[in-house]
This record gives structure tokens, C-alpha cells and sequence, in this order.
């Protein structure tokens, strides 16, 4: 298994329609991809990415594909309207919280 782990701050005054794309879009896509999510964490203090989350795919061909797709494309832009400091990266899961 393949960890696809994601960071970012939400964007001031987005909030809403931030939390509504990811629940009615974001995270379906992500299924519809095969990158089945597994944790989300919100930092309410500190300097830190103020969202961390993550899901898996079976294998890094898997992901290299989804990531590759026009459904991802279109996804990550839409999500990058509403956040900034987006950051991801490819790690073997290996159960539980990781970074």
C-alpha cells in the first residue's frame, strides 16, 4: 500500500465553501480515483499546516496513475481555490498516523 499524504492552510473567509467541496467533492474523487482516504487532522494551534490528511492506493502504479488523470487535475484546482501552502508526497503506509 501507498500513502498519499496532503498539507495546506485553508484560505481566510473560505472556510464554508472550503469544508463543503471537500466533503461533496474532494473526498468522493479521491475514492473515484482509488485513493481511499484514512485520516484527516485540523491544527487548531501552532505553526503548523492547519490540515494534514491523507489515503491510500493499492500500489505506487495506482496512485502515479490517479495522480496523472484529468479527475485529479481538475480536483487538486479547484481545491487550490481554497487553500494555500499545498503540499503532498508518497510514502509506503504503514498503518496509523504518519508525515
Amino acid at each position: 500500500m501507498i500513502k498519499l499524504l496532503m498539507s495546506w492552510n485553508i484560505r481566510a473567509g473560505l472556510e464554508d465553501e472550503y469544508f463543503e467541496f471537500v466533503m461533496e467533492d474532494f473526498a468522493p474523487g479521491l475514492l473515484e480515483l482509488g485513493i481511499r482516504p484514512t485520516d484527516a487532522w485540523y491544527t487548531a494551534y501552532g505553526n503548523h499546516p492547519q490540515i494534514l490528511t491523507g489515503g491510500v492506493a493499492d500500489d505506487l502504479g495506482s496512485l502515479q496513475r490517479a495522480l496523472a488523470s484529468r479527475k485529479w487535475h481538475v480536483l487538486k484546482l479547484e481545491l487550490l481555490t481554497y487553500v494555500t501552502d499545498y503540499h503532498e508526497k508518497a510514502v509506503r503506509a504503514t498503518g496509523g498516523f504518519q508525515l
